[in-house]
């Protein structure tokens, strides 16, 4: 097994059987994975993005056994998870953000004690990796702290090093930075990056919904949307795809009403994509041309429709630029004029 990859899914689908549908067309059932093929490598830090309900989750918890396909196959380390369920979960973890596992009543140290033990930890090697990770994330100090007197951010930190202690081939980061600070999340990162260097071989495949921290982080990423993958390559590669493109962002004066479709910005001949972020007084545009030479009409239609241009800038393509352009919208913007049918 160890020549074969880390993870692997072949024609991977899962369908959802809907109870009881309210009409008579409403459908019977939902396709959260459709047909996903995905090979992760031993040693990489593979990304995951997506939007909302695009089937991250539902990919992942196949992954980690907790949920069979309907069709396809994958396996982990060379383990089906349909046949060899028990054996992937000895030799992998998962972190997910905002997540609160612990028992409030323990100290942090306890906690960690009780975890390496349910993974069959010898008594010196748990305490060593306790010591080691708390030291690396910084709560060294509140390790005789009860979990229920920890804030948010800090019960995070203790469940990061939760998923870590068992020392898994494979980890599982479903969106682990969730809620906490800068300075927190930036200690994250490193550790990441500083158990890669120290652990070759081993593998971690990250969702998030921050796209400089999948930029910084990730070997390749995979763009997924509606069950189906879009994309797979290195960040470095998926942005170099748009430099065809010419990518400006304006600041403008209010847009006013939500525009009729023949009004809208992708009416302009030339132009891509369009996000709208809303701002006090004015809106900011990110756009997606074919080439330069279609600002000219897009200046000119912003005027007709009374927007001052209050500043320009053309600049490189970015990750989100790339995720935008595949799936249309971005994961945390207002994209009232897109053509998707909300416009």
């Amino acid at each position: 097994m160890s020549d074969s990859p880390a993870i692997f899914t072949e024609d991977l689908a899962r369908i959802y059987k809907v109870r009881g549908p309210k009409r008579k067309d409403d459908p019977k059932e939902v396709v959260a994975l459709d047909g996903v093929n995905l090979t992760v490598g031993r040693g990489e830090l593979f990304g995951l993005l997506g939007p909302n309900g695009a089937g991250k989750t539902t990919l992942i918890k196949i992954l980690t056994t907790l949920l069979l396909p309907s069709r396809g196959r994958a396996a982990v380390e060379g383990l089906d998870v349909a046949q060899d369920a028990q054996e992937i979960r000895r030799r992998i973890s998962m972190v997910s953000g905002g997540e609160t596992s612990g028992y409030g009543l323990l100290t942090v140290e306890e906690n960690l004690w009780m975890f390496a033990r349910f993974y069959g930890l010898e008594t010196s090697v748990a305490r060593q990796r306790i010591n080691e990770l708390l030291e690396i994330v910084g709560i060294a100090d509140r390790r005789r702290t009860k979990i229920s007197d920890l804030s948010t951010g800090l019960r995070q930190k203790m469940n990061f090093i939760r998923g870590f202690i068992s020392d898994p081939e494979v980890v599982f980061l479903d969106e682990p930075t969730l809620g906490l600070d800068v300075a927190a999340a930036r200690q994250v990162r490193s550790f990441l990056r500083q158990w890669m260097r120290d652990h070759p071989g081993r593998t971690l495949l990250l969702t998030t919904h921050y796209m400089a921290e999948a930029d910084e982080l990730c070997d390749r990423l995979a763009i997924i949307d509606r069950g189906k993958l879009l994309a797979l390559d290195t960040p470095a590669d998926l942005k170099r795809r748009l430099r065809r493109d010419a990518i400006f962002k304006l600041r403008v004066g209010p847009l006013g009403p939500r525009p009729s479709r023949e009004d809208m910005l992708e009416a302009v001949p030339g132009v891509r994509q369009v996000t709208v972020v809303e701002q006090e007084g004015a809106s900011e545009l990110t756009l997606i041309l074919a080439a330069d030479e279609a600002l000219p009409a897009v200046l000119a239609h912003l005027t007709r429709r009374g927007s001052a241009l209050i500043s320009l800038e053309k600049r490189e393509p970015t990750l989100e630029d790339v995720f935008i352009d595949l799936v249309g919208r971005g994961l945390d913007v207002d994209t009232r004029e897109t053509t998707d049918g909300n416009g």
